[in-house]
């Protein structure tokens, strides 16, 4: 990861954030596909090619606490109608340091390009694996600015039995990088609880802008 994005998500992945001073950084996107927002504590960071001073006149036109205009659902949307682009959701991004050795759950690696959780993630991410455990599933690959990020997916008729925990403990043994992150809306409790208990750490809400 070479862009300012990904070296400002370097160093909040070691607990190194923006100053929380209520400001926002505009910075270009890492690559033509990946665009959007992440805020931090008192601190904003939109990384898109849209113009910077229209960002701004738009944040300050934003009815919002300062704080929060960046997720504001006016910005976004007046942001995806700038670029052209939409958006499926804020998501709480989370972040681990990977660990040494395999992964204490039997997985099966999946080879197939046509498989609809290969598909799908190859539309957000480069460079995915994909994993099978009895009821369960995860993905791996490089997401925004390069870095490297986890989901797992469980079946409703295993839930409640630790798999999923289980899934996102495996994503740190496997992760190529030092770190690996993950994103959960933050409605999905169960799923901010599963990947906190593998020990990953909330950084930021990210919301994340997807060419159409």
């Amino acid at each position: 990861m070479s862009s300012e994005v990904a070296r400002i998500l370097a160093a909040a992945a070691h607990g190194e954030f923006p100053p929380p001073d209520g400001s926002t950084t505009v910075v270009p996107q890492p690559n033509p596909r990946d665009a959007g927002v992440l805020a931090f504590t008192a601190h904003s960071v939109v990384f898109t090619d849209a113009d910077p001073e229209w960002i701004r006149a738009e944040l300050a036109a934003t009815p919002s606490d300062p704080l929060a205009a960046t997720m504001h659902p006016g910005f976004l949307a007046a942001l995806m109608a700038r670029t052209g682009r939409g958006m499926n959701t804020i998501d709480l991004l989370t972040v681990a340091d990977a660990l040494p050795g395999p992964p204490p759950l039997g997985l099966r690696e999946l080879d197939d390009p046509s498989h609809p959780r290969v598909a799908r993630a190859l539309k957000f991410r480069d460079e995915v694996r994909v994993w099978a455990a009895d009821g369960g599933v995860l993905i791996l690959g490089r997401g925004v600015a390069g870095r490297w990020e986890a989901a797992i997916e469980v079946d409703e008729g295993v839930r409640h039995r630790g798999l999923g925990r289980a899934l996102a403990t495996a994503a740190r043994h496997l992760a190529p990088g030092p770190v690996v992150w993950a994103q959960q809306s933050p409605g999905n409790a169960r799923s901010v609880r599963v990947f906190q208990a593998a020990g990953f750490r909330p950084v930021a809400s990210e919301a994340l802008l997807v060419a159409h």
